[in-house]
């Protein structure tokens, strides 16, 4: 909806008219500001612009990971802009995470021009190139009307490969004094439209793929962080009903199939090596973003498929070390195409495997029914509150592990910052999600992710049917889990023990807070915990650190 004002102020500097004008062309509607000076041209004329939405966020780091969020969910470009100098550096991690998950992000620093660099002026680093390492494109302009058509093609190609590729790029802007002076309208510039190189699929042999594919008995098909794709998900029926495939999911591929393995760990985690070389698949195909499960990554490094096909547009991921194959197409055209030539084969790869899967939901059942309060108890009491049509947001760690030992709802969407698998920023994402989404959006976090984030709350934008579901283990529950850091003497630099909670926080920020210990309160204040409210909720729910691990070790042996 456009904006409706009396007046409008555009800002005087030609530069900065020409990159709002190219947002608008390019198709940019939302921009989120943090404050400052010097990007003063650049929110004065896209505050005023009709038909851009912009939001104001203090904190980069928060602000990038909240359009971020954005960009997640409406896969269209979202820009964040900034003032000069550190200010920029706060949106690392949230680039490096776009970069890596493949959502395009539009980086807007303004900048002092080249003149004032390194000569002790204040606010200033060198702009130039400083994320070179995680972006797609930088474009480095320069206020001089000499330069107007370089910085028109510059300005362009960034747009355009932010839009066509699916990922950041960067535009720095350098600004000269004086910052303030406005005019009544925006002037219209010309952009031109790069040749952008397209994807070629002729180079696929599929006629090859499909003769090696029908000879062989024991395939596998692995699928990490997957948008929703209702024609992919029809597309994978052909495998499930193959009798020599096997279907592996990950909780955040968003796919569901009655014959899928989506709790990969609970099927693999206590096999010998009788058992890992029947499970070793002729072949591999993989596609999707980055597996959350290390046990299936150990176990296809030690039992490498004798082929392994990986399926992107962008990057061959080579993460089993036998990589035979790169795919470099979309998988929902690969699988269109391949699905045609291919035949079923008889085979009791997938039977013998789907019947050990089904004894491992029995006995996973069984003990969760005896076990008390707990992280694991904790997990499946929330993962079965979570109603229908949700969106599903997820910080990472212990907590993204927790959800993939469970079942969701196939009406559930799931997302989850795996392009990084940083702790830094979920909040921030999911509350971005929450405000582009039409559907109410559920956040799990733990205390760490949640405590380090908590200027994401600092946000106007967060919407009232927003729910934060805190598990609270008094910090880092991972390094009681994994290997190693129990052997130390150092363990309280890993795990990071404190007495924080989060309500304090919520009365700043105004959620309404509830709080649980035990597994009756649990149940008790989830009740009614995703119902309509004026305010978005928080529930913290308090675990015991010192028992959590020992819970979760003994459900591996049980389910054997």
């Amino acid at each position: 909806m456009g904006k409706l004002k009396e007046a409008s102020f555009f800002p005087k500097k030609e530069l900065a008219q020409q990159v709002i004008s190219a947002c608008h062309q390019f198709n940019i509607g939302t921009v989120v500001i943090s404050p400052g000076s010097r990007n003063a041209p650049l929110t004065i004329g896209f505050s005023n612009h009709p038909e851009i939405e912009t939001l104001s966020i203090v904190d980069e780091r928060c602000a990038a990971f909240f359009a971020l969020g954005i960009a997640q969910q409406t896969q269209k470009p979202v820009a964040v802009l900034c003032t000069s100098g550190s200010a920029l550096l706060n949106y690392y991690p949230a680039i490096a995470e776009a970069f890596y998950s493949n959502i395009p992000l539009v980086i807007i620093s303004a900048d002092r021009p080249k003149y004032l660099i390194d000569i002790g002026d204040g606010q200033t680093i060198r702009q130039e190139n400083v994320f070179e390492n995680h972006i797609l494109f930088s474009a480095n302009l320069i206020e001089n009307e000499k330069f107007k058509t370089r910085n028109a093609q510059l300005i362009g190609e960034a747009l355009q490969i932010s839009v066509s590729q699916q990922g950041p790029v960067h535009i720095n802007v350098p600004f000269d004094e004086p910052l303030y002076e406005t005019v009544g309208e925006l002037a219209h510039f010309n952009f031109p439209h790069i040749s952008l190189s397209s994807l070629d699929n002729s180079h696929i042999n599929y006629k090859s793929l499909a003769e090696i594919w029908n000879k062989a008995n024991k395939k596998m098909l692995l699928i990490g962080v997957n948008y929703p794709d209702a024609e992919l998900h029809k597309l994978m029926d052909l495998y499930s009903e193959d009798k020599s495939v096997i279907l592996l999911t990950e909780t955040t591929s968003n796919l569901h199939h009655e014959k899928a393995i989506n709790a990969i760990d609970q099927l693999i985690f206590s096999l010998d090596d009788d058992e890992f070389k029947e499970l070793q698949p002729d072949i591999l195909i993989t596609f999707g973003g980055l597996i959350v499960s290390k046990r299936i990554k150990k176990f296809l490094r030690t039992y490498q498929p004798k082929h392994h096909w990986n399926i992107d547009e962008k990057k061959a991921m080579n993460t089993f070390f036998c990589l035979t194959e790169f795919i470099q197409t979309k998988p929902v055209d690969f699988f269109s195409n391949f699905n045609n030539i291919i035949s079923k084969k008889e085979s009791d790869y997938q039977p013998k495997w789907l019947a050990i899967r089904n004894r491992r939901r029995v006995k996973h059942a069984e003990y969760l029914s005896q076990i008390k309060h707990s992280d694991l108890k904790v997990y499946e009491q929330i993962i079965e509150s979570i109603p229908e049509n949700c969106q599903l947001q997820s910080s990472n760690s212990a907590v993204i592990r927790y959800v993939q030992m469970f079942s969701v709802k196939d009406s559930i969407s799931i997302f989850c910052n795996r392009g990084t698998s940083g702790i830094d920023g979920s909040t921030s994402t999911a509350i971005g999600a929450a405000f582009a989404s039409k559907k109410q959006t559920v956040f799990i976090t733990g205390d760490l992710s949640f405590f380090y984030d908590s200027n994401a709350l600092w946000n106007k934008n967060i919407p009232a049917n927003f729910r934060i579901i805190l598990v609270n283990n008094s910090g880092g529950g991972i390094f009681k889990i994994i290997p190693g850091p129990g052997t130390t003497n150092a363990a309280n630099y890993f795990e990071t023990p404190h007495c924080l909670t989060a309500e304090h926080l919520c009365k700043m920020h105004e959620f309404e807070y509830q709080q649980a210990s035990s597994t009756i309160t649990v149940e008790k204040e989830l009740k009614g915990f995703f119902e309509t409210s004026e305010k978005p909720k928080i529930l913290e729910i308090f675990t015991p650190s010192l028992e959590n691990d020992t819970v979760l070790k003994d459900y591996f042996k049980y389910i054997k």
